[in-house]
């Protein structure tokens, strides 16, 4: 294992800097000096190998073990027997599994979770954004995030399971639980008994779900699940609850995360704004553009196999390995010039939704989603600017997020709406002036 790493603040280098806000708020320096000085780094503060080089993280995802959640037996002989019903779920989710199982699973899902079934979707995602914007459009601001980011995906999600739309407030709620238990490696007891109720209130609900809609089928993704059959075999009770309940995790933080994040950094980057304004059929390569730049997901943990050898240092049989997708989409090995903004990027294969067999199902209909909510906002919303430069991100050191994104629009005049966001943009630090060759 390699010698502590220490700058010339004599602050260690470790991903558990990510626990300070300003870190949070900017961890791209951080993921730099990681991939710049020791781009397979042993942190003896989390007790795992970090890796930020592209093609790195790449080998870890495909290569390297999901199978890294502990069974409710073995919680119990280290005293974690309470967490149990966590693991319960979490053991039979696609996410944690290895094949033959994950193969298994994934084989029956993607039955079920069609590029048809995303499309067909297409039409009501355009007609909730718009019912959406109805709501706060005359106001002349918006929380982007409370207002648009957060209730899309939730009443989507809703409406592609095939649960009643009034409980998408719920699912928001129990997303944001799991998905912090995923994004997290710190242990915060305090939060455990919240958890806990909010996963067993997740399994009971769906699995009623699960057995009202075997007596009355629902169009939707839980009856697809239910029906779907590969040789004769189905997915049981229990493996369906817990799929579909990681299913509607990422389908709504990814997505919430990627038009939030998308937007602060075009509104960070006015002339980046104005191009796609200028020029709406950039909308889906800046939308790939803005998943590498501000991944909503940013790392990732697996486990190693067997002994193996990584970046010239040599890791053990399941040792723990983060890889860092957040610093792999800025590698510039990889992309040119990867610390800037650029709408019309080339070759443009991040890994913000993981890479190989756990490549994220629901990536198509986050795509969609946000091209729509983009699309969406710059033809309604006219002078669109931050209404305040001061942001805070959410407490969630993996799935990359904001907690409130203030927004002002509306008529008026446009050369002083542009002049004010371009001197929010100078004065935060975030836009400089274009440099004559």
């Amino acid at each position: 294992m390699t010698v502590e790493n220490r700058n010339s603040t004599g602050r260690p280098l470790s991903l558990y800097h990510l626990l300070d806000p300003q870190v949070l708020a900017d961890p791209y320096p951080l993921y730099r000096r990681l991939r710049d000085e020791d781009p397979v780094h042993w942190d003896p503060y989390l007790h795992a190998w970090i890796v930020t080089r592209y093609r790195d993280v790449l080998t870890v995802l495909q290569r390297f073990s999901a199978d890294r959640t502990p069974t409710p037996e073995q919680l119990s002989t280290m005293g974690l027997a309470r967490m149990a019903p966590i693991a319960q779920v979490m053991v039979k989710q696609m996410l944690f599994l290895d094949p033959p199982t994950h193969t298994r699973i994934r084989g029956l899902a993607a039955k079920a979770f069609t590029p048809q079934r995303v499309e067909i979707l297409r039409g009501r995602i355009r007609e909730i954004t718009g019912r959406l914007l109805d709501m706060v459009e005359p106001d002349g601001r918006m929380d982007v995030i409370a207002d648009l980011a957060a209730p899309l995906p939730s009443i989507v999600t809703a409406e592609m399971l095939g649960v009643p739309e009034r409980d998408h407030e719920q699912l928001k709620g129990w997303s944001q639980d799991f998905a912090e238990m995923l994004g997290n490696f710190q242990h915060n007891p305090d939060r455990i008994p919240h958890v806990l109720k909010s996963v067993q209130d997740m399994t009971s609900y769906f699995s009623e779900q699960v057995r009202a809609q075997e007596r009355h089928p629902r169009d939707g993704l839980i009856n697809a699940f239910i029906r779907a059959e590969i040789d004769g075999d189905r997915l049981s009770e229990e493996e369906i609850v817990a799929n579909t309940i990681i299913t509607m995790v990422g389908g709504q933080e990814t997505t919430t995360n990627l038009i939030g994040n998308g937007l602060m950094t075009l509104l960070r980057q006015p002339e980046q704004l104005r191009k796609l304004r200028d020029d709406p059929g950039l909308i889906p390569s800046a939308v790939e553009e803005l998943l590498r730049y501000e991944s909503p997901s940013q790392h990732t943990a697996r486990l190693a196999r067997d002994d193996v050898e990584l970046g010239g240092k040599s890791i053990r049989r399941r040792q723990a390995v983060i890889a860092v997708m957040g610093a792999a989409n800025r590698d510039p090995e990889r992309f040119p010039d990867p610390d800037r903004l650029d709408l019309e990027r080339k070759d443009n294969r991040h890994l913000a939704f993981g890479w190989a067999s756990h490549f994220c199902f629901g990536a198509p209909l986050a795509r969609i989603e946000g091209q729509i909510a983009f699309e969406t906002m710059l033809d309604r919303l006219p002078n669109l600017t931050l209404a305040s430069e001061t942001l805070a991100w959410r407490e969630n050191l993996g799935l990359r997020g904001l907690k409130a994104l203030p927004v002002r629009f509306g008529p008026g005049d446009a050369i002083k709406a542009e002049a004010v966001t371009m001197e929010n943009a100078r004065t935060s630090g975030w836009y400089q002036e274009p440099v004559e060759p």
